[in-house]
This record gives structure tokens, sequence and C-alpha cells, in this order.
């Protein structure tokens, strides 16, 4: 299920919904005690699907090459990763690109440029609809070497 179903599913729970009858048998009790009872056995609804559905976004801003282990890991325990490189050189961002694009590659998950140097990478479980325009980046990426 895509992340987008599941956060639809989260919000609206349109089909989740289960109602359980449960008829009694009428005993002489106050009014107000009879009219609860009725009303709490006729709501019955079944949450169990929503439980598991929380996702984490991890924000990482690595110094060097070594730290791309544990960005992976993030990823690899399906929690979807923006990674801002401002603070790495040149190279070793390059290197920090190419290895988390084959840890996503391998989990068959999703690597997007968000900026000049500001990257997303999700595992299969995110679905990332949209794109953002590069226009504004295509010239300093030239000038870095993107």
């Amino acid at each position: 299920m895509s992340f987008k179903k599941k956060l639809k599913n989260y919000f609206t729970l349109d089909d989740e919904y289960e109602y359980e009858y449960v008829e009694e048998e009428q005993e002489e009790k106050p009014p107000h005690t009879q009219e609860k009872t009725a009303a709490a056995s006729k709501n019955v609804v079944n949450l169990s699907s929503i439980q598991n559905t929380s996702s984490k976004v991890v924000l990482a801003e690595p110094r060097n090459y070594n730290e791309a282990q544990d960005i992976a890991d993030n990823i690899v325990n399906r929690r979807a990763v923006i990674i801002n490189l401002q603070r790495v050189d040149h190279q070793q961002a390059k290197r920090i690109v190419d290895f988390l694009s084959g840890t996503v590659y391998a989990v068959k998950g999703d690597i997007q440029k968000l900026g000049s140097e500001t990257f997303l990478c999700t595992p299969d479980n995110v679905e990332i609809t949209g794109s953002i325009s590069e226009m504004l980046y295509e010239q300093e990426d030239y000038d870095k070497g993107w």
C-alpha cells in the first residue's frame, strides 16, 4: 500500500468501520443508563489497521563520507531521508550520493534532487508525487559540476 493511500485511509476511514449490533435483553434500568448502553454497543469500530501506519522522515547533514552508512541504515529501515550536503566538500558529496543511490536501488526506492545540494531518498513504501522546478538550480549545478 502506498504512503498516499495509507495517509488517506488514516484520515478518511471510509471502509474501515465495522459495526457490531448486539441485542440485549431489556432490563428495567433508569432511562439514562439504558441510552448509554445502547449507544455504546452500536458504535464498535475496528481501528487495528491504523495502528502501524506511522512513518518517519529523517533529516541528515553529513560532514564526511563516513556518515553515509548511518543514512543508508535509515533507508534500509524504511524511513525517508532528506540529505543536506552543504557542509561536505564536493568530492565527498558525490561519493555520498553514489553510495545512497546504490542503497536506494537495492531497496527499490527512489532518490530525487530537491535543491542544489539537497536530496530526498525514499524506500519503496513511500510514494513521491510532484516535482520541484530545476530552472533555478541549473546554473548553480553547472558551476559545481553536479
